[in-house]
């Protein structure tokens, strides 16, 4: 498995290795240009991505979304609020392609005048930092990216108007069908991210231990308590053609005994 900047992955791996200790789970880092090369390659079977994706071969669920940060220098005017809207940026230098930001693309006051310069050099996110601590632009980012590479000489303030952050799980699409336990493994980890319980009955592992246990009823011979039951199940087969009657519980004669209680 793999993971990109921002994402916390430790507490994840932990309810996994409580819940299913026989399947291993190891995590990579990964640079978010370079997010899906491992999954692509076969070197991985899960991937946290940050979206969009391009999907091609790939199944992509999305997981949650984060708030979006303005970046500066501690000394610069942001620093003075909690959260600020994109309009309060149309006067400074974003380092990034305007077209990451529509928002603040449409109100630039560089790109309405025409007065843009290109972008400087930038290999990552920490080089893009660099440049903002030197004062060169500003930088907006998902807020665990920034939480990610904090600096003390830099300030991050939420942003409003911009479309939050969101993080997905992808994994192959496969044109030959795969084991069961692969699809079961990714589900169960699913509902490891998306917060279920050790005992959910949307989890796999649970569901595969309800269906082996013996089921309610199951036991019991010609005579005795078996008799009885097989009795008030004709009993209930007479008034209902499926035999099992939900609204008695799925109890053999459930729904005769409500009927005969005056419900």
């Amino acid at each position: 498995m793999t993971y990109v900047p921002g994402v916390t992955p430790g507490k994840w791996i932990h309810r996994w290795e409580e819940r299913m200790r026989q399947v291993p789970l190891i995590a990579h880092p990964v640079s978010e240009a370079r997010q899906l090369d491992a999954v692509r390659a076969g070197e991985a079977d899960l991937a946290f991505v940050r979206l969009p994706v391009e999907p091609a071969g790939l199944n992509v669920i999305p997981l949650y979304t984060e708030l979006s940060v303005v970046v500066a220098p501690k000394d610069h005017p942001i620093a003075a609020f909690e959260e600020l809207p994109v309009e309060e940026l149309a006067d400074e230098y974003l380092l990034a392609d305007p077209d990451d930001y529509p928002a603040w693309r449409d109100i630039s006051s560089e790109i309405i005048a025409g007065t843009r310069k290109p972008l400087p050099p930038m290999g990552s996110v920490e080089e893009a930092l660099d440049l903002v601590e030197a004062g060169l632009g500003i930088l907006i980012l998902p807020m665990s990216v920034a939480r990610h590479f904090n600096r003390k000489a830099l300030r991050a303030r939420v942003v409003t108007g911009i479309p939050d952050s969101a993080i997905g799980l992808a994994w192959l699409r496969s044109d030959t069908p795969l084991p069961d336990d692969f699809d079961t493994v990714i589900e169960e980890f699913i509902g490891v991210v998306r917060g279920r319980s050790a005992n959910s009955s949307r989890q796999p592992s649970v569901q595969a231990k309800q269906d082996a246990a013996p089921k309610k009823g199951a036991k019991g011979g010609a005579g005795g308590k078996g008799a009885k039951g097989a009795a008030s199940s004709r009993a209930g087969g007479a008034k209902t053609k499926g035999g099992t009657n939900l609204r008695g519980g799925g109890r053999p004669g459930g729904k005769a005994r409500s009927q005969r209680r005056g419900r």
